[in-house]
């Protein structure tokens, strides 16, 4: 097991320019990061593809691992032109793995607006769903990479909808990367969702949140789940998730591959993730 940071974290350093990709790299190594996971936000490998042997020179420099690379993606698509060309750009992101030399890959499924993110919703988009990540699951079984659907975006974020496209897409090196804090953006308990899904993860990304209900609008800073209740990112371990006991079902799971702290709080973003990262390693000496 290694805790790392994904450069998602260090978004808004990258997005003002304080810092690059290969700085942010840098930055985690020196604070305590034992891999980092390659999440494209205020970069992109698609357009600048000379980034990616930089990326993994700095990362052997440093000595830490590349744990994983993420892209979004959205197979919801007014016609099959589209649906067919998002498929081969998420393959063309797997090339990029590849060229990382990763062996866990994210990639989205699926965005619906808010009032469409039903049930009913998912289950007349899943055949169409079940076919894209089969497409791309299977091409990147030649690079021996596994992809995964992270919990996030309302319309596949509760445990049972990951469990369900999984399960329909049934292939084993089809999993789910495990933000333990997502759940709580559709009103579901971290630990039990995390006990609930944490065999099926390939990847596992610590998050926090401070949660208030919603009949106590906090004001500016703040969003709201499907259910109108009201979140704010946290430093991992300062927040609201009892993380001590989300990090004890993790490790008695056997779940030993790579946790990311992820941070999306009001703080400094690398005070949150230096301060998450040295969290995240004291709760699981402990757990």
């Amino acid at each position: 097991m290694k805790i790392g940071l994904s450069t998602y974290s260090l978004f808004r350093a990258i997005k003002s320019g304080e810092m690059d990709v290969l700085q942010a790299i840098e930055w985690i190594a020196d604070n305590g990061g034992e891999h980092v996971e390659i999440s494209p936000h205020g970069f992109s490998l698609e357009e600048t593809p000379e980034l990616i042997d930089a990326i993994v020179g700095k990362t052997k420099e440093k000595g830490i691992d590349i744990s994983g690379y993420n892209v979004s993606s959205n197979f919801i698509k007014p016609n099959a032109a589209e649906y067919e060309a998002e498929i081969e750009r998420v393959k063309h992101n797997v090339d990029i793995a590849h060229r990382l030399g990763v062996t866990r890959m994210r990639h989205d499924v699926a965005f619906r607006p808010k009032p469409e993110c039903t049930i009913k919703q998912m289950e007349e988009d899943l055949e169409s769903l079940v076919h894209a990540v089969r497409m791309i699951a299977d091409y990147a079984l030649k690079y021996v990479i596994t992809t995964s659907v992270e919990n996030h975006g309302y319309f596949i974020q509760a445990s049972d909808r990951v469990q369900r496209l999984i399960h329909a897409v049934n292939r084993d090196h089809f999993k789910t990367t495990l933000d333990i804090g997502n759940f709580m953006c559709v009103d579901e308990d971290s630990v039990t969702a995390v006990k609930k899904n944490i065999s099926y993860a390939s990847m596992v990304h610590l998050k926090d949140f401070y949660l208030r209900p919603s009949y106590r609008n906090p004001g500016e800073g703040w969003f709201q789940t499907s259910g109108g209740n009201y979140l704010r990112g946290a430093i991992v371990g300062q927040g609201d998730i009892d993380m001590p006991e989300v990090i004890r079902v993790i490790k008695s799971s056997g779940y030993d591959g790579y946790i990311a702290v992820e941070f999306e709080g009001l703080e400094d973003c690398r005070l949150g993730s230096r301060i998450g990262m040295e969290n995240a390693k004291r709760l699981w000496a402990e757990a």
